[in-house]
């Protein structure tokens, strides 16, 4: 395929660009940063202008696209101010898909985030595993843009009933060189119990992007995308226990397995994690 790739200087952008590549799609990156090189070209996702001419056609890059992966986003809450947060994220997600439509651009796939799912979880979850049945519960200006993209994507497909959109829920994005410090959360279950200790390596991050450009289903779906462990070296069930006393665990967890449920993922895109931190680092 002949793929856009939005935010490609990121943690997962960079993971993604790579995974696409060697897979031999076709790739453009982009991004507002970046270094000038092969198949890069700057671009400001706030600015409909500069978005929807990168999408339709960029002299010695592209002359049209199959497929676009949006990644570009202020990552989290706190590097900006909220309501620039807001209006960053949600104008380029705008921007991003209408430019897509314009194009006639039907596949996207794009980084929505576990936050919707209620975290930080001071409010404990509903139940553990926590999965894509419940209603999303933003706790911040950042979730509450994620919780609006998906809605945005939902009507965009009932108005055009061949177009895709595939929004991955994706858990704090690592880098293998972020492993070092994960023997230092055994000392408090709590460090992490903010996302019940999740995690994604940023390489099968880009596995779930992959798979779900390949899908590639009209209409729109979510899938959390995890690890299947934790950040932990404890047992699942104990760290539940321990900080979650009052929810009810929906299954018997695996030893150390995620709290984060890819169960969805695993059925529709045969997501499977291939890397996990106790592979780089001993606890």
């Amino acid at each position: 395929m002949r793929i856009a790739v939005t935010g490609a200087t990121g943690k997962l952008g960079r993971a993604v660009v790579e995974r696409l590549r060697t897979s031999g799609h076709f790739v453009i990156a982009l991004d507002i940063v970046g270094a000038r090189g092969p198949g890069f070209t700057q671009v400001d996702f706030t600015d409909y202008g500069q978005t929807v001419d990168a999408l339709f056609g960029i002299n010695d890059r592209h002359d049209g696209l199959d497929a676009v992966v949006h990644l570009a986003a202020a990552p989290a809450g706190g590097i900006l101010p909220d309501s620039q947060t807001f209006h960053n994220n949600m104008s380029a997600t705008f921007n991003v898909f209408q430019a897509a439509r314009r194009a006639g651009i039907k596949n996207i796939v794009y980084a929505s985030s576990e936050t919707v799912l209620g975290i930080p979880f001071e409010t404990p979850p509903p139940y553990i595993p926590v999965d894509e049945e419940y209603d999303t519960r933003p706790e911040s200006i950042y979730s509450l843009t994620k919780h609006l993209e998906e809605q945005l994507a939902i009507k965009l497909v009932r108005w055009d009933p061949e177009l895709s959109i595939t929004g991955l829920r994706f858990s704090n994005v690592m880098d293998v060189a972020d492993y070092a410090a994960f023997p230092s959360y055994d000392a408090d279950a709590r460090l992490r119990s903010w996302n019940l200790w999740g995690y994604i390596d940023a390489r099968d991050g880009a596995q779930a992007v992959e798979r779900a450009l390949l899908r590639n289903v009209p209409g729109f779906e979510a899938f959390i995308i995890a690890a299947s462990d934790t950040t932990m070296s404890r047992s699942s069930a104990s760290l539940a226990a321990e900080v979650f006393p009052t929810v009810t665990v929906t299954k018997e967890l695996g030893e150390t397995e995620t709290m984060l449920s890819i169960d969805k993922a695993r059925r529709l895109l045969g997501f499977e994690p291939e890397h996990s931190w106790r592979n780089h680092v001993q606890a």
